[in-house]
């Protein structure tokens, strides 16, 4: 049986994975042996030697493992380097801990100074694993003994810093120190590229062990969950944009050099294989595993997930207030990697609808033409439900004049614009579904059309496409007609009127058809997708409107629309087709003859209906626009140039996007997207700009780097304001509340370096709102006094501990003055310093937490009338909880485990039992975790909730105004925001 290794001796593959799994970072890392190529190539003993004060028995494991290989190592390495991938794996006499072990701890929490020791031995050890063959791509697997499904949500990227031992063999998920068969388990089915196979250089010479190199880079997939407790999350290897591991000497291959596979003639291609690959496997596992007892279902949890609404980059601050009326909590996010604060107003239908336009009823397809010729797009929609075609002329600036609707057959479908009478006015064509026709509306040139004239079908016309397909300089209209399987053209004279259909080929259910040159022939040719058998096939044209069939190629599950371009610029057409019924793209890369490659698959959102293909972000290289009807968001993916792509940003749309256009709405030279939105019958429109910076509503600019936000008046016009600190500049900003929830003016103030968290309270009871700030690496706080025009009073400086990252305020003796908490990550401690009743403040009083105090949170926990505190502890997993005794003064803390890296803490009553409960965002496992309190301030029982990536925020508030505290929390790598709503009864 083959054997994955484990961190050490008497440890589990869970904490193995903990120790060799590491998430990049908001920002990406840098590798934590960067510079480990400086060292000298030395023998295994010399390279070693550093690590004998370091690790037990080291010398006696080095001689062990050089004793062990043989004179003529395989693979064409040296004794030495043989001899480093041995020691590797051999595991040392327990209790002590082997060099694997430790090497991997530090490799997974990037500590690069514990690893300066291990350089010289690295530097062997890597030089001999990049001589060994990378083995081609291949699925291995991994297993762990825990639920880490909310760790790995589909199209987040990953670096494993560690390296990473897989195996291949599936029967080692029989042994329960992998995975076994009950409680929460996690296998990893991963793609890779350069994975290593050591079994000839092993300390165990029957373990067939694949070894994953540090810095491996990869992307989630797809998660499937076969048996209860059980989940297989799929990822797959990418070579990441930067060096996460570098070459050991000069012309060593990290990653195996790309060669494209020879096309098979005449041979279907099984591209869904692979993906299918993760279900099979889902089976299988359960098979292996056994399927666990269903756990039953407990009604204690207060909170169901609400929405996903998009902000800008990396959000890392929020507030919830009043920012508009008096009725309606509204949100505020900063957003640190673009400087913008977003807002996210309430209403009872979305938040940050883009421009919109109105159409008729059940818009199914779009198309974007200048109708009026006025150097200005306009856009027409086939509304299904109303049996019209709507117009919307544009104003140059991506809004559009008043919608203008014209009679079509019924329920057309499809729609595509062209000059079919050559009199460069641009005409319309669209399917009727339901009367089995074509309509064609003549253009005016001036954004009218003249009454429709209707061309017999097939059964339920479903797409069109145009072109010269008799070489009569003419342009035809090739149909297809789904119920009867039929692909037939109608031949256009020239004067706006088309010839009865001729049928050219017959497929299963086709419905979507394309029309280009794919062998480079000067001919256009065809391809088509039949929904119901999964595939797309060829058609080439003769020239004189005969076409002979091509080969067929197999899709995912409900092959929906295609689109064609050189997505990999070499001269040759290819396309990329959305499988509506597997939630996923396939990419065919053209040979230029009228083949093509296997497909390549990039998970969409849920449902994806159309896709198209342009350069969104301009630069030269083309994306990828879906829409996902499922979910009702567009996925874009960001092209490399190579016919790959990067994963997809998401960003909001109308209810039921069906289609859309690409073109440049506003005149700045770069592609936007217009969308349909079927089920509220609306038209959004996305203006372009950075893939990553699609422009919203409402975005306003900041500071560099902005870190903490908090809402206030602070020009006493009762109305909510907002200000930020902002790292890089070293400023506060304040942005000036309009009323109507926009912040039209601001203004910035220059204060110390490093500003990490702000306070707004009226410490000195004159009505103003008054500014705490703290500094990362300082020992201090300030207190700066508003003067009430927007100006504040010299800063008075008061010490705290070492690098105060959070501020709080409360009246912790009962004075009925303002006091304030300080965190101290420094030196794990908060500082309370009570007020003296003018706004000073006496000398700190410090109480001991967990490591790493980053995030507090108020009240009564045990209703004695005194104001306790709860801290979260990033660096120890742990919420500490000191209760005042009253008079400010706070008993030793009561520890409580949450999940990984906690970063965020709120409180308030979620369960409506007059208790006040706690509520965590745990951002090293994408989770928040409630603790729900008692009378006494012991918070016994919890209930656990998965986010989207990197949850860095949670707030509390009454979101919908059902009297039910509702919960928002900020994802800072998923850059959303999601809402919790309260579902318990009152």
């Amino acid at each position: 049986m083959a054997e994955i290794r484990t961190t050490e001796e008497n440890t589990t593959v869970d904490q193995d994975m903990k120790a060799t799994t590491a998430i990049t970072d908001t920002e990406p890392q840098i590798s934590p042996i960067l510079g480990y190529t400086d060292e000298p190539l030395l023998p295994l003993s010399k390279a070693c030697s550093p690590l004998n004060e370091i690790l037990h028995n080291m010398s006696f494991y080095t001689q062990l493992a050089l004793d062990e290989t043989p004179e003529q190592p395989p693979d064409g390495l040296t004794i030495d380097e043989s001899a480093a991938i041995r020691l590797y794996t051999i595991e040392w006499d327990k209790p002590h801990r082997s060099l694997y072990s430790m090497l991997n701890y530090h490799l997974k929490n990037n500590d690069h100074e514990a690893l300066l020791p291990y350089f010289k031995y690295i530097k062997l050890f890597v030089t001999a694993l990049v001589k060994l063959p990378c083995i081609p791509p291949l699925t291995v697997w991994r297993g762990v003994t825990k639920n880490l499904s909310g760790e790995f949500p589909p199209g987040a990227e990953m670096t494993w810093w560690a390296f990473s031992s897989c195996t291949t063999e599936m029967t080692v998920l029989e042994n329960n120190m992998y995975l076994g068969n009950e409680g929460d388990r996690t296998l990893f089915s991963v793609e890779v590229m350069n994975g290593r196979t050591i079994k000839a250089h092993s300390h165990f010479v029957t373990e067939d062990e694949i070894l994953l190199l540090s810095g491996t880079h990869m992307v989630v997939q797809s998660q499937l969950s076969p048996a209860d407790n059980l989940y297989i999350i799929h990822l797959k290897q990418v070579i990441p944009k930067t060096t996460s591991l570098e070459p050991p000497f000069e012309g060593a291959h990290i990653y195996p050099e790309i060669k494209r596979p020879f096309y098979r003639k005449k041979r279907f291609i099984i591209p869904f294989f692979s993906l299918l690959a993760l279900f099979i496997a889902g089976v299988i596992v359960a098979i292996v595993v056994g399927l666990s007892k269903s756990t039953p279902y407990v009604c204690s949890n207060p909170f169901q997930q609400q929405g996903s609404f998009v902000t800008g980059r990396n959000p890392s601050a929020t507030v919830l207030d009043h920012f508009r009326n008096a009725i309606d909590f509204d949100i505020a996010v900063a957003n640190l990697a673009d400087s913008t604060v977003t807002m996210l107003l309430r209403n009872k239908d979305d938040v940050f609808q883009t421009t919109s336009g109105i159409t008729g009823v059940q818009p199914e397809s779009i198309v974007s033409e200048d109708f009026n010729n006025d150097g200005k797009l306009d856009i027409a929609t086939a509304n299904n439900d109303d049996n019209t075609i709507t117009i919307l002329v544009g104003i140059g600036n991506g809004l559009f004049q008043a919608p203008v609707n014209y009679t079509v057959g019924s329920s057309p479908s499809y729609l595509i614009a062209a000059d079919f009478n050559n009199d460069k006015k641009m005409d319309l064509a669209v399917t009727n579904q339901d009367n089995n026709s074509v309509s064609v509306l003549l253009g005016n040139g001036n954004a009218t059309f003249q009454t429709q004239i209707q061309y017999a079908t097939g059964n339920s016309p479903v797409s069109l496409a145009t072109g010269d397909f008799n070489n009569d300089n003419q342009l035809d209209l090739i149909v297809v007609s789904q119920n009867d399987g039929t692909i037939s053209m109608l031949a256009g004279n020239g004067n706006g009127v088309f010839q009865a259909g001729k049928i050219l080929a017959s497929g299963t259910s086709p419905n979507f058809v394309v029309a280009a040159d794919f062998n480079n022939d000067t001919k256009l040719d065809l391809i088509f997708s039949n929904q119901l058998e999964n595939n797309i096939e060829v058609l080439l044209n003769n020239g004189d409107g005969s076409f002979d069939i091509g080969d067929t190629y197999l899709t995912a599950d409900s092959p929906s629309c295609i689109a064609v371009a050189d997505i990999n610029n070499d001269g040759n057409l290819d396309f990329a087709v959305t499988n509506s019924g597997f939630n996923n793209i396939f990419i065919f890369l053209g040979n230029g003859n009228g083949t093509f490659m296997n497909g390549v698959s990039y998970d969409t959102g849920n449902a994806p209906s159309f896709v198209i293909v342009a350069d969104i972000d301009k630069d030269n290289k083309l994306d990828l626009a879906v829409t996902n009807n499922g979910d009702n968001t567009i996925s874009i993916y960001r092209g490399i140039g190579n016919g790959t792509f990067y994963p997809s940003s998401t960003f909001k749309t109308g209810n039921s996007p069906s289609c859309m256009v690409s073109r440049d709405f506003n005149n700045d030279s770069i592609a936007d997207i217009a969308v349909v939105n079927s089920d509220d019958n609306t038209v959004d429109v996305l203006l372009g700009g950075t893939i990553e910076a699609i422009r919203y509503v409402l975005t306003y600019t900041t500071g560099q780097f902005p870190y903490s936000l908090v809402s206030a008046d602070m020009n006493n016009d009762n109305k909510q304001d907002l200000v930020m600190t902002n790292v890089r500049d070293n400023t506060l900003g304040i942005l000036i509340n309009k009323g109507d929830g926009t912040f039209p003016t601001s203004t910035t103030y220059t204060i110390g370096q490093n500003p990490t968290d702000v306070m707004a309270v009226d410490l000195n009871s004159d009505n103003r709102s008054d500014l705490v700030v703290a500094y990362a690496y300082n020992r201090s706080i300030s207190v700066l006094f508003n003067n009430g025009n927007m100006t504040f009073g010299t800063a008075m400086n008061y010490t705290v501990g070492p690098s105060p990252s959070f501020i709080l305020s409360a009246d912790f003796n009962n004075d009925k003055k303002p006091d304030l908490a300080v965190c101290n990550q420094g030196n794990s401690s908060i500082s309370v310093l009570l007020n003296n009743g003018n706004g000073i403040f006496g000398a700190k009083i410090d109480y001991a937490t967990g490591r790493s105090p980053g995030s507090m949170a108020i009240g009564d926990f045990n209703k004695d009338g005194n104001i306790d505190l709860a801290v979260v502890n990033s660096g120890q997993n742990t919420i500490s909880v000191l209760i005042n005794k009253g008079k400010a003064v706070f008993s030793s803390a009561v520890s409580y485990n949450v999940d990984k890296v906690p970063s965020s803490i709120s409180a308030a009553d979620f369960n409506h039992d007059g208790n006040i409960d706690l509520v965590v965002a745990n951002s090293g496992s994408n989770s928040i975790i409630v603790l729900f309190g008692d009378k006494n301030g012991v918070f016994a029982s919890r209930a656990t909730y998965k986010t989207n990536s990197y949850p860095d925020n949670v707030l509390s508030g009454d979101w919908n105004n059902d009297g039910k505290v509702d919960l928002v929390v900020t994802n800072g790598k998923s850059n959303n925001v999601v809402v919790f709503q309260n579902i318990c009864k009152k």
